[in-house]
Parts: C-alpha cells; sequence; structure tokens
C-alpha cells in the first residue's frame, strides 16, 4: 500500500496567516493555522494518516482489512478518502451531530455509515453508544480493524511531529496556542512538543461548554448541537497537566466567532473556529502586548452549512445574538 504518494503527499504544510483584520485593534498578533486546507478539509487528516500507515506497518491492516471507526464526521472523511485511496474498506458510526454535507461526503468517498440515532440511555450522550456499534461491528466483520482515536497515541503523535514544527518553523516564537479539544489529539500532540522542546508557550484548551474532558464549567452540563468540540467522556489521550489554561464555550459563541471570521477576513472555518477564536477575545485582558498567538481552525465551513451558516438555525441557538456571547468560562 502507497501511503507517500497521490492525494495523501498532500496532508499537511497547511498555510498559517495573519488575522490582522478580525483583531486590528489588539495589541498583540493572532495568527491562524488554517487545516481546512488538507485535501480531506481537515486537521484529522494527519491523525487519520498517520493511524493508519503505523497499523500497516504493524501488520494490523491488509490488502483485505476493513477499517471501522466512530466520528462526528471530519475524521470519518479522513479516513474514508485515505481508505477509498488505499482500496480498504470502511465503515463510520455516527449520530444525529454529523452535518448533511459530511454524510455526502462520505457517501461519495464510498463509505458504509452506521447510524445511531438515539443517545446512550444512561449518559444522554451520543458517543458512548458509537462506541459500543464499533464494538459490535468489530465481531461482526471479518479481518476488521478499529484505529480507535480516542486512545491511540498515533493520534497525537502526527501532531507532535507535524503541526507543531510546520508553525514553530514560521514563526519561530509562539507565546499562546489555542487548540480545540474532542479527542484531545491535537491539543496533547502540541503540547508535548512544546514542553519538550522547553518552549514557554502557553497551552490554551477550548472547550465545550457542557463536555467532561476539563469538566463541565460554568452552569454544568449542557446540550451540544454542534460537533467539534467536547465530549461526553474523559478522553484517555487527556493530559490536563499539559494545559495552562480552559476556556469553556457555547455554540452560540461557535457561531458568532464564525461569522465574524468570515465577515473581516473572509475565511469560511467550521463551527470550532469559531469558539477558539471567541476564546482569544474572552482572554483579550490577558494576553500581553505584543505576544504572538496561534489558533488551530481545524475544518471547513461548508460543512455547515445548515447550522453556522444558516440563519434560521443560527436564530434558534440559545444566546446567539449576532455577536460572541459573554457566557462560558475562563480559568487557569
Amino acid at each position: 500500500m502507497e501511503l507517500t504518494d497521490g492525494v495523501l503527499k498532500t496532508i499537511g504544510r497547511t498555510p498559517l496567516v495573519r488575522l490582522g483584520r478580525m483583531f486590528a485593534h489588539a495589541p498583540y498578533q493572532v495568527y491562524a493555522k488554517l487545516e481546512m486546507m488538507n485535501p480531506g478539509g481537515s486537521a484529522k487528516d494527519r491523525p487519520a494518516l498517520r493511524m493508519i500507515e503505523q497499523a500497516v506497518e504493524r501488520g494490523d491492516i491488509g490488502p483485505g482489512t476493513t477499517v471501522v471507526e466512530s466520528s462526528s464526521g471530519n475524521l470519518a472523511v479522513s479516513l474514508a478518502q485515505i481508505c477509498r485511496y488505499l482500496g480498504l474498506g470502511f465503515v463510520c458510526v455516527l449520530d444525529a451531530r454529523t452535518t448533511p454535507v459530511h454524510l455526502q461526503l462520505l457517501r461519495s468517498l464510498g463509505a458504509r455509515i452506521e447510524w445511531i440515532g438515539k443517545p446512550d440511555p444512561e449518559t444522554g450522550e451520543y458517543l458512548p453508544a458509537r462506541i459500543r456499534r464499533v464494538r459490535q461491528l468489530l465481531k461482526e466483520i471479518p479481518d476488521s480493524y478499529w484505529p480507535n482515536q480516542y486512545a491511540n497515541p498515533d493520534n497525537y503523535m502526527a501532531h507532535y511531529l507535524t503541526t507543531l514544527p510546520e508553525i514553530v518553523q514560521e514563526l519561530g516564537r509562539i507565546d499562546y496556542l489555542f487548540c480545540g479539544v474532542s479527542t484531545c489529539g491535537t491539543v496533547r500532540g502540541c503540547a508535548e512538543r512544546i514542553r519538550n522542546e522547553g518552549m514557554t508557550t502557553k497551552v490554551v484548551a477550548v472547550d465545550a461548554a457542557g463536555s467532561v474532558i476539563f469538566g463541565a464549567g460554568e452552569g454544568g452540563r449542557a446540550v451540544r448541537r454542534l460537533p467539534g468540540l467536547g465530549a461526553a467522556v474523559v478522553p484517555p489521550l487527556n493530559k490536563p497537566e499539559l494545559v495552562d489554561r480552559v476556556v469553556h464555550v457555547t455554540d452560540a459563541d461557535c457561531v458568532a466567532g464564525c461569522r465574524e471570521l468570515l465577515a473581516s477576513e473572509a475565511i469560511l472555518a467550521g463551527a470550532s473556529s469559531g469558539g477558539v477564536l471567541t476564546a482569544i477575545r474572552r482572554m483579550h485582558d490577558d494576553i500581553e502586548p505584543d505576544a504572538v498567538c496561534v489558533a488551530i481552525l481545524v475544518d471547513r465551513g461548508d460543512r455547515y452549512w445548515d447550522t453556522v451558516y444558516n440563519d434560521d438555525w443560527a436564530t434558534s441557538v440559545p444566546g446567539y445574538n449576532g455577536k460572541p456571547t459573554s457566557g462560558g468560562e475562563s480559568r487557569p
């Protein structure tokens, strides 16, 4: 299997652009790592490729293997594209938070979709139900393999080896790194590289209000309608000691941040990107003058036409009023 040719060769080396308009009056600089420029449209291309690559090297994946994974959308698209290129079968377990565009992309890439229509009755969340279905499928499908993005160290090592080094190569100095969290692969990989290199960068994890990764935050548990941020269970990859600060954001924050980014910078980014940028706004008074801040913008906005960029849907989001809300939490 050729993992270093064709479309797979284009994964990584994404652009880093200064957000000079959105943060025109800030005394610090903000740069955005545009992970939506990966061929699969998101940062998930990096861990998807490394997880498959390492599994092939170990002999866990062969020519007749079917890959099975649980995802809220982006990792599924990345794996579907990689498996399509390699001629492997792919089954993705999705739930009601997956966007219609993600579903269309997956069908176009030949993925088999397993749909979870009801959340786990004990937790009220979809993730435990998705994981149960993955385990069932592994028993039913011969020669199947689960990358397990939630616990696989190759997830965070992809960012350790590529994402953070790319940023450092361009900027040299990074004072703040703002990173959305879900499986915690991106924040873990980047933060470990920062600590191992002896950098003084402050790592800010941006979590969803209602997520349990760093505690539910102000207001306790909350319904999350958008994918990309937060989790119903603490991911095994999470290492909270690597994070300097946590900011909790709402769905309304994500919508407002995305729309402000589009209006000011003409960048169409996915839901979690709006939350990450809102977190920078919330920490405005704590960021030193002349500091260099980097925000990792995970995916493309055209996957959120029916939600973030749909006026009717956006106005139905509690707290959304056309600008970042004052809700949520920032804590050390």
